[in-house]
């Protein structure tokens, strides 16, 4: 394994490019499920309910995820991962009844919540904390890109093509996935591999309680709002009058914007802070939402959707960053498994609000709830980041500083080696100093 220092660069061959493969596939998928159900005979509803199976089985495996990362090992359980998605793709595209399709698209929400968390528990491990918000912020932006990218393939296979062999799209990424997994090594070995506990849930959510009833609450209310931007913008077009293709535009526009910004986000959160990024997208994001049912025309959407998709593209990577910032080390992957479980909750959640006050008959209340929602996740970022992040702003990561400056020179004058800076070996294994009921437990170097 090379000993090189870890670089953005350096993990494009072994982490962006398979999440970028394998989130394509996924991407041209989320499109046509609920038109594969159509064609299998369901009714709209049920067709509805196909779709949202995909983030139901994310949900129900990401506890899973994490523990089953823990156990084998983080490229193992991405292997795991793929090799069960190509099952499930192939079910998918040989289902002839609709129960059938909903099973196999449930699994393969599970399966994709197993791959994000490996490679967002490998890079917590081998990034220096000095780039962990960048490189974070690149495996989200990823995902953006590969949910931008699939539907345009998606769109370009199905001009000949059934509905059905959309699957056959997304496996064919799966299968490139698992072959880069298979012949490109990792940058480094994970250096806190060695002292991995295989803790149970129950114990971790015990240890960690605090963290996921305050912070993990923040988690929950940006996963609502963030998921909610994708239901509200061609609801409210809809109920503007405008055309599929018009709406189909302004949402490709919002989504190039989100894109775009990924990787300046993250720039921003290593030198400044997580919440000079984390409050800011929030309340972008809840204010554009907020201001979503005072459009009229399609100019005035578009305005407000390329500013959803800014709030949002500046946000890229905060809650993994935010997760690896407070996750420890001996129960990293089982912790963030939990973190995750937070994030995709809210998500879930979300737009149920807006369906539920559409259902009553008030569209543009269910909207601006989600608009004050997003000013509440901001709140709830400024108030508990900076307790349990060290890196929340340059104040709390130079009080950080200087507590470890001052806890080493006992250290010094025994003639115990002092501990690396941050940014080299350190940041490999970074515990930071969060709950009192979280025990710090020894790196091992």
């Amino acid at each position: 394994m090379s000993t090189r220092p870890v670089s953005l660069r350096s993990l494009i061959p072994a982490v962006f490019l398979p999440v970028l493969i394998f989130e394509t596939g996924m991407g041209a998928l989320a499109p046509v499920l609920a038109l594969s159900g159509r064609a299998l005979g369901a009714n709209v509803g049920t067709a509805g309910l196909v779709l949202a199976l995909l983030g139901v089985g994310q949900i129900l495996g990401d506890v899973p995820a994490g523990a089953l990362a823990a156990r084998l090992g983080d490229r193992k359980a991405m292997l795991v991962a793929s090799g069960v998605t190509a099952l499930t793709l192939t079910a998918c595209a040989l289902a002839r009844s609709v129960w059938q399709l909903a099973l196999a698209v449930t699994v393969t929400g599970a399966s994709n919540a197993v791959f994000i968390l490996a490679r967002q528990s490998y890079l917590t491990e081998v990034v220096p904390t000095a780039l962990r918000a960048r490189a974070l912020s690149t495996l989200g932006g990823m995902s953006r890109v590969g949910a931008f990218v699939g539907p345009f393939l998606g769109a370009a296979v199905l001009t000949r093509l059934p509905v059905h062999d959309i699957y056959w799209l997304a496996l064919l990424c799966t299968v490139i996935t698992a072959v880069v997994l298979l012949t490109v090594r990792d940058v480094a070995d994970p250096a806190a591999g060695d002292a991995r506990e295989t803790a149970s849930v129950r114990s971790v959510l015990h240890d960690h309680r605090k963290v996921f009833l305050t912070l993990g609450l923040a988690v929950l209310l940006v996963g609502s709002v963030r998921a909610t931007r994708q239901t509200v913008l061609p609801l409210w077009a809809d109920h503007l009058g405008f055309s599929p293709s018009s709406t189909s535009v302004v949402f490709g526009i919002a989504g190039l914007i989100d894109t775009m910004t990924f990787y300046p986000s993250g720039k921003v959160m290593d030198r400044a802070g997580r919440l000079w990024i984390a409050v800011p997208s929030m309340l972008v994001l809840g204010g554009a939402q907020a201001a979503l049912p005072l459009t009229h025309s399609l100019a005035s959407l578009t305005v407000v959707a390329m500013l959803m998709g800014f709030g949002n593209g500046i946000g890229s990577g905060i809650l993994m960053t935010l997760g690896a910032d407070v996750a420890p080390p001996r129960t990293r992957s089982q912790f963030l498994g939990v973190w995750r479980l937070c994030a995709d909750s809210g998500s879930a959640g979300g737009p149920l609000v807006v369906s539920a006050a559409a259902s009553l008959g008030s569209l543009a209340t269910g909207i601006a709830v989600m608009g004050a929602v997003g000013v509440a996740a901001a709140g709830a970022l400024l108030r508990w980041v900076p307790r349990y992040s060290p890196f929340a702003t340059t104040g709390t990561r130079a009080a950080r500083t200087s507590t470890r400056v001052a806890g080493a020179t006992p250290a010094r004058a025994a003639g115990q080696p002092a501990e690396p800076a941050d940014g080299a070996a350190e940041g490999q294994a970074d515990v930071p100093a969060i709950a009192p009921e979280t025990e710090r437990a020894p790196d091992r170097k």
